[in-house]
């Protein structure tokens, strides 16, 4: 039972360290029962706070739901079958829901789960007493709330499984109290330990490892513990070495003299000389033993941002206490602490005080938020950037230095010097630049010193103040957190949610163990469960594309022809191999052929739901999992099947379905070129959204073309007024009406009250752009930039 807890990062020579400590605090107790009962639970929470103290706050969770599912299902506390849908989740594909309050990937969650005896019934139980489910459903925090009717009475996991189909958003929730109910509060607690709790633990054998994170600097804690002991710089009792430009000799020396007399080092930055890490082992290993009592080594290095860049060897890690300190989160947190990067002396350094002040306030409400919008994934940036102190401590000095020198306030050169190149010079996503330059062009403006620009609703812009009262009329103004005040829409909020929960049941599922445990729920093997679905697979692939058959049919090579053609020789390869991959698997599985690491990785994709890298490698982006994957992948076979059966034009042609969409759009410009002998050049696409869907079309458009299936994310298209308007909440990707897209000279273009809009194939954004089209808006442009306002292909 103890060591089923021990996590990956805790090896075997800390972790008796931890076990060690964790006996000699278990309580002490005459029953032999109550005595091993202390003790395993002193050992489990000795072994969380060891590990949770190295995590990222972004990975506790998961951490903790994995050590609460394995506690459960080694004592037979829980069902393997109800975890396994829990973590799986397998949706009925193809379904319809019958509720207004429910979407149909909800309800093909809600009707997988209703075929487990436990469950029977929950579909006809939700639509007979829709009204109560209804206000179940939409309750704020549905995860504290009575489920309606007997199915209050279920066990906590199976209401658990129930609230993954009902409220995702709600999931990273509901595992925290499920995890405080099982193991008890103190291991959801989210506050950090205190730096000396953890220095207790330190010893010359054992260094403190910081995880860094942008933004934070952990010398100051070490700094603060070292000032109270005695050991400062200026005592000569602690040495501070920042790695990179040779200082490998001098952290050396440094070593030496401190195990030698008992002092301090603290090694910054160690992952800037991978090649020297192997010699720092050796030292510490060496400075382990026989050395002064007094002596300490506190290591800084950035965690990787892939696997394959792990740099840090595994002797470093193994015998650190590992600590991460993260910067404070929350709109209220990071303004206060952009605020801290300045003095009262600094907002008097300017004459032009009241120009200065406002500029700069609004500065530190830009970093605040274009920080902190990260949070809410591809909606909030398309790529990750490393904004930091920097960006903003010099954009000051150069707004002091432009006010200096100029008589009026150069507002587009400040603008342009902030989102272009001190900001600006970290973006590498054009999309990603112009929402800088929109949220640069909304702050910093004349009408900022007229007392009329609120820099999110319900927080103006302050006046004249002291630097306290900026700080105090944060505290006493700013709105609570929420999507708006980065000038997304509540639904933002939503969407990010829903993501961290899949992604903590993806990786949980991940962790379990391969044979036995979850994987075994229901009674069948990880055998057959792969046997099952690569035969459903195989069955239900069709016959590969005619190629020779086709290119005889296509003769005129019309654009549209040749997009077909191309797509259907490009489904081919992607379902060759699907075939080719799967019968070697099958032979492997039936022991006429050696398995192989691709078949082992095909053969755990298949039972992890996911799609296998080989697929997705010759597929078109997706984020689906494996079984809506695969209905989706027939669909677009069917459609192609339609299309080349006599190369018509489709009434209403499926963007989604194709590979390569781009080229179906140019396509439509090509068309038009050679009909009009138009320079292909000057040509663009104007998009008009009809007020019809799909089966209203029975024949294509003279010229251009009818496309269906887009979503938006980020607001909604009205078709009454035929602009975009804000969304309705809970509704986070509305489907767009069929577009008709046709081609037209540039300079024929209409570019008033037009929002220009990126579609992207799926959720992920960034790399999955497709286009741009221009859509009509009543609101400024800019509003529907800030809230990250994209059209989607999938979703």
């Amino acid at each position: 039972i103890m060591l089923s807890v021990v996590p990956a990062p805790v090896r075997p020579q800390a972790f008796s360290v931890v076990f060690q400590k964790a006996v000699q605090k278990a309580e002490p107790d005459e029953a032999l029962k109550q005595r091993v009962s202390n003790l395993i639970d002193s050992i489990t929470s000795s072994v969380f706070q060891y590990t949770t103290r190295g995590l990222f706050e972004c990975d506790k969770l998961t951490y903790i739901a994995q050590l609460a599912f394995q506690i459960l299902l080694m004592n037979k506390e829980i069902n393997p079958a109800e975890l396994d849908f829990l973590l799986r989740y397998p949706v009925q594909p193809g379904v319809t829901s019958p509720v207004d309050f429910l979407s149909n990937h909800s309800w093909g969650g809600i009707k997988s789960l209703c075929s487990m005896e436990e469950f029977r019934n929950l579909d006809r139980d939700i639509e007979g007493s829709a009204k109560r489910w209804k206000k179940f459903v939409e309750s704020e925090c549905p995860e504290k709330e009575k489920f309606p009717q007997e199915w209050k009475n279920k066990t906590s996991l199976q209401r658990l499984c129930m609230m993954r189909a009902l409220r995702p958003d709600r999931m990273t929730y509901a595992v925290r109290d499920f995890v405080e109910e099982k193991l008890g509060s103190k291991y959801v607690i989210g506050r950090s330990l205190d730096f000396a709790v953890s220095f207790e633990e330190s010893g010359p054998a054992t260094p403190m490892f910081f995880i860094l994170s942008p933004g934070v600097d952990p010398l100051k804690d070490v700094e603060k513990h070292g000032k109270k002991l005695g050991f400062t710089f200026d005592n000569k009792n602690f040495h501070n070495v920042s790695l990179g430009q040779g200082q490998e000799i001098i952290a050396e020396q440094a070593l030496d003299l401190a195990a030698k007399n008992g002092h301090w080092v603290i090694l910054q930055n160690i992952h800037l000389v991978a090649r020297w890490l192997g010699t720092l082992e050796k030292l510490l290993e060496q400075h382990a033993e026989g050395t002064h009592e007094n002596f300490r080594v506190f290591v800084s290095a950035e965690p990787s941002s892939t696997p394959e860049g792990h740099i840090i060897p595994q002797g470093i890690l193994e015998n650190s206490i590992k600590i991460t300190n993260e910067p404070p989160t929350g709109m209220h947190a990071n303004l206060h602490k952009a605020l801290d990067n300045f003095t009262q002396d600094t907002l008097e350094m300017c004459a032009r005080e009241n120009e200065f002040k406002s500029i700069l306030f609004a500065l530190c409400y830009f970093h605040a938020v274009v920080a902190e919008r990260r949070k809410f994934g591809p909606q909030g940036w398309n790529r990750s950037y490393p904004f930091n102190t920097g960006d903003l401590t010099i954009s000051i000095n150069v707004l002091y230095n432009y006010l200096e020198a100029n008589p009026k306030v150069p507002y587009d050169d400040l603008r342009y010097l902030f989102g272009e190149i001190m900001y600006g010079g970290h973006i590498t996503d054009d999309w990603d630049r112009r929402l800088c330059r929109t949220y640069l062009e909304e702050f910093i403006k004349p009408e900022m010193m007229e007392g009329e620009l609120c820099l999110a609703p319900g927080f103006p812009l302050p006046g004249n103040m002291d630097y306290n009262g900026y700080h105090q009329y944060i505290d006493d103004t700013l709105p609570a957190e929420s999507p708006y005040l980065y000038g997304l829409h509540p639904n933002a909020e939503i969407g990010f949610l829903t993501q961290t929960s899949e992604k903590l049941f993806r990786t949980v599922l991940e962790m379990q163990p391969r044979d036995g445990g979850a994987g075994e729920g229901g009674g069948t093997t990880r055998e057959e469960k792969v046997r099952a679905v690569l035969e459903e697979i195989m069955e239900k692939l069709p016959e590969e594309f005619n190629m020779a058959e086709l290119l005889g049919k296509a003769e005129e090579r019309t654009p549209y022809q040749v997009v077909a053609l191309q797509e259907c020789e490009r489904m081919n390869v992607l379902t060759q191999e699907i075939r080719r991959s799967l019968r070697e698997l099958n032979l492997g599985l039936k022991g006429e052929l050696t398995m192989t690491s691709d078949m082992e990785n095909l053969q755990n994709a298949i039972f992890l739901d996911m799609v296998p890298d080989n697929w997705t490698k010759r597929a078109y982006p997706s984020m689906s999992g494996l079984a809506l994957w695969f209905t989706d992948l027939l669909a677009r076979i069917k459609e192609l099947e339609a299309w080349s059966a006599d190369f018509v034009l489709p009434s209403a042609v499926w963007l989604a379905g194709f590979f390569n969409p781009q080229s179906f759009l140019t396509a439509i410009m090509q068309a038009m070129a050679r009909r009009n002998e138009w320079p292909l050049d000057s040509m663009g696409l104007q998009c008009d959204v009809t007020k019809k869907n799909r089966e209203d079309f029975s024949s294509p458009p003279r010229e251009g073309a009818y496309v269906h299936g887009l979503y938006m994310e980020g607001a909604r298209w009205d078709t009454q007024t035929g602009m975009i308007v804000d969304a309705r909440l809970k509704e986070l990707t509305p489907t767009m009406p069929v577009i008709f897209i046709r081609a037209i000279p540039v300079d024929k273009q209409e570019n008033r009250n037009i929002y220009q809009c990126p579609v992207y194939k799926t959720r992920q954004r960034g790399p999955t752009y497709v286009w741009t089209f221009n859509l009509k808006t009543k609101e400024n442009p800019s509003k529907w930039t800030l809230a990250g306002v994209a059209l989607l292909l999938q979703i």
